[in-house]
């Protein structure tokens, strides 16, 4: 599956050793892929997703890319110096195609909508969630660039910032009824991120669309990040965390673990 660590090192190693122009997985369902550069580097969510946006908004000027909720703060830059705009909306491929199907009937836009799993779906392709479809366009841009002289692939990246340090913290809620302690929990934190308790480097992100993300000023013009929300379907609290420095997770943590800390039926120890 591409989102297997494992598949992915195992395709970027037979790239390496049969000197391949591009390696390409697959999910068992291939409604997901993700691609291997010639030198072994991984294109699959964040910088899959930028490919694919490189790519429609070279052809869309000024297009709207729907992506789920925890796509790095790199990526939304990048898609603005591209050019477009970004819709960071909520976890669940369904939600995220059907976003894009929605915009469009609003007279919005939006060729490509994609989540981090790498399950998207493009209009031109019947919003069909279809890996086989994404790798298919990108195997043409490879192709395109090797044939004009060009970096391949790679060259569609160019200007990806990529974090220094990132984790996700999967955190059990211990009760049956676990719905309404998760919205309790990120009821609070939105008023503890809104308030003087927070962190003076957390500001709120002015959109968000699930759970709540706040950006952290780490200094000379560098900028993490952290999203706590709801699990879609488990008993689970969700938190995700970048740094743009080496080093800079642990502070965010910390404070992240501080505020947690109250909720006795929250267990934190993955954090």
């Amino acid at each position: 599956a591409t989102g297997s660590a494992e598949a992915m090192e195992s395709c970027a190693a037979a790239v390496l050793r049969a000197g391949a122009d591009l390696g390409v997985v697959f999910d068992t369902d291939v409604d997901r892929s993700g691609l291997v550069l010639p030198d072994g580097q991984q294109v699959n969510r964040n910088r899959l997703i930028a490919a694919l946006s490189a790519a429609v908004l070279r052809d869309s000027p000024g297009a709207t890319i729907v992506t789920d909720s925890v796509t790095s703060a790199g990526l939304a830059d990048f898609i603005k110096a591209r050019g477009g705009v970004h819709c960071r909306y909520k976890r669940g491929y369904k939600n995220v195609i059907n976003k894009g199907v929605e915009l469009n009937e609003a007279g919005v836009d939006c060729p490509l909508m994609i989540e981090t799993s790498g399950h998207g779906a493009m209009r031109e392709n019947y919003y069909l969630d279809d890996g086989a479809y994404l790798a298919v366009c990108l195997i043409i841009e490879a192709a395109r660039a090797k044939r004009a002289g060009g970096e391949g692939l790679a060259s569609l990246l160019d200007g990806l910032k990529e974090p220094a340090e990132a984790k996700e913290a999967r955190l059990k809620i211990m009760l049956d009824d676990f719905g309404p302690y998760g919205d309790d929990i990120i009821a609070r934190f939105i008023e503890f991120c809104n308030g003087s308790a927070a962190p003076s480097s957390w500001t709120s992100e002015e959109v968000n669309n699930e759970g709540w993300r706040v950006r952290v000023d780490e200094g000379d013009g560098k900028q993490g990040w952290a999203l706590l929300r709801k699990s879609l379907h488990d008993p689970l609290l969700v938190c995700n965390v970048e740094s743009d420095t080496e080093g800079g997770l642990e502070p965010i943590l910390e404070a992240l673990r501080g505020f947690l800390s109250q909720f006795d039926k929250l267990d934190i120890s993955k954090l």
